[in-house]
């Protein structure tokens, strides 16, 4: 008989905030299945790294950069075909943030004018001014540290954006529990592995590319674990 303790992993993907029948079926399709503990294992594929942050006189383009920005002027199209902009500047130079098929009391609300923002996206140049076409992010200041991270991605499927899967999977390992681990003391302080839960939040949270390879010490407990159970089942 099952114990009790891992049974909130069983449950379907549906219990989980945000995750509706719609969604339950796309996440289904890309993890493997229907439950909470599916999407625990569905493991990023690459990073994003927002760290980079300097004012915009020293912004280098084509990098991914988050930027404390002060909004101006809002300027809407004459048409929808053409792009909404909004006009920001720090004590350096100025930053075109732009937007198309734009909802105007959205962005109204988002980037109010005179207050800052913190906004993160890759920059260009287009006409001589450093521009950022639909930023990844808008938040608060006080917003700023959790923004300014390395951010995981994940592999996706129509229909799911990276913003849905990494909320469902936040929200899958909140629901971990701690559980008496099963490998040896010795052979873990050996290998220098972590205990499981911790190896399968260090998994979902990379700070390098390193740490996304199958060799890292998280990849590699889990890995064993996932073997371990192939044989247990035999």
């Amino acid at each position: 008989m099952r114990p009790e303790i891992p049974f909130p992993l069983f449950a379907p993907a549906t219990s989980l905030s945000g995750v509706g029948p719609r969604f339950a079926t796309l996440f289904e399709g890309l993890v493997g299945g229907p439950a909470v503990i599916d999407l625990c294992w569905h493991l990023p594929s690459g990073i994003i790294d927002r760290r980079y942050g300097p004012p915009l006189a020293e912004v280098q383009p084509g990098r991914i950069a988050t930027l404390t920005v002060q909004v101006g002027e809002h300027r809407a199209p004459p048409n929808r075909r053409q792009p909404y902009r909004v006009f920001c500047h720090d004590d350096t130079g100025e930053l075109e943030l732009v937007f198309f098929h734009a909802h105007r009391d959205y962005l109204a609300k988002v980037l109010p004018p005179g207050q800052t923002r913190v906004v993160s996206g890759k920059v260009e140049v287009f006409n001589d001014r450093l521009q950022m076409t639909h930023p990844d992010h808008i938040a608060e200041p006080a917003e700023a540290e959790r923004v300014k991270a390395v951010e995981p991605v994940y592999p996706l499927t129509a229909g799911l954006s990276l913003k849905v899967v990494s909320k469902a999977v936040h929200a899958a390992l909140e629901r971990l529990p701690v559980l008496p681990d099963w490998l040896d003391p010795a052979q873990r302080q050996r290998e220098g592995w972590p205990a499981w839960d911790g190896a399968l939040h260090q998994a979902h949270a990379p700070r390098d590319e390193a740490d996304l390879s199958p060799l890292s010490l998280p990849r590699r407990r889990l890995a064993y674990d996932e073997l371990l159970a192939n044989q247990l089942a035999i």
